[in-house]
């Protein structure tokens, strides 16, 4: 049986003692029934793991008996996932996949096509939401980075002051679109590197707009094919990430 994972915020780095918040200790008392003498490994999100002893079983307070602390090492890349909203409630999964897969910053977008939109209270119970679904995806897969998920944006205008990344990348359907091989082979050749800032976006049902998918280009974005079958947005976030991970993890730095 694999050990239990809890998410802490301690106030020093090296702590003998970790007291878990009440949602944490409910989850791993009362949720996952771990027992007092139970190896708990508790996580900063930031890469950093304590290894410890459930000490107390308390469901509103359950303390840790630190043994020890690693670090663990982070990847050589981060990836960042522009996604447009889609219906439903496949963002909540997109964002699970999306942490399992390692990326290390999820951008929830507001495109023309969109057909859910947020304001005000509900657009930040969502992204308190998503933060949740990735804290518990984080638990499950064992990543010691938790990604940070930002607030709703404008596709547009996230499109135009996206800055700071070796390489922009969007999916796209469109005739010319390129494959993620060559994009790369050629970011290779020219910088003599791997990229190490990636930015991937992903339209919504309907794909972004003609109109949008021009502006990313004026913004230095290139247009990545998926393939010849058209995806659900759900499935073209996971295979984005899953195939930009794996081509960055076999192409020496």
């Amino acid at each position: 049986m694999p050990d239990f994972r809890a998410f802490c915020t301690p106030t020093t780095a090296e702590p003998t003692e970790i007291a878990l918040s009440p949602d944490e200790s409910h989850h791993l008392v009362a949720v996952n029934r771990a027992h007092v003498g139970d190896t708990v490994v508790a996580f900063d999100g930031r890469g950093t793991e304590w290894i410890c002893e459930l000490a107390s079983d308390r469901k509103n307070t359950a303390v840790l008996k630190v043994r020890f602390r690693q670090k663990a090492k982070p990847l050589p890349y981060a990836i960042t996932l522009g996604q447009a909203l889609p219906k439903g409630p496949s963002m909540d999964a997109i964002v699970r996949k999306a942490t399992e897969i390692g990326a290390a910053r999820i951008v929830p977008l507001e495109s023309e096509r969109t057909q859910v939109h947020f304001d005000g209270d509900r657009s930040d119970r969502k992204t308190e939401k998503w933060q949740t679904a990735a804290l518990e995806a984080a638990k499950q897969c064992g990543n010691p980075f938790l990604p940070e998920v930002l607030p709703v944006q404008k596709a547009a205008a996230f499109m135009e002051s996206a800055r700071d990344y070796d390489l922009k990348l969007i999916a796209s359907l469109q005739p010319g679109a390129k494959s993620l091989k060559a994009v790369l082979a050629a970011f290779q050749a020219a910088q003599q590197r791997s990229p190490r800032k990636v930015l991937w976006l992903v339209g919504p049902e309907g794909d972004f707009t003609p109109a949008e998918l021009s502006l990313a280009k004026s913004c230095g974005f290139e247009p990545i094919t998926l393939g010849p079958l058209v995806l659900r947005c759900e499935t073209a976030a996971v295979y984005a990430l899953s195939v930009l991970s794996y081509e960055l993890q076999n192409t020496p730095a």
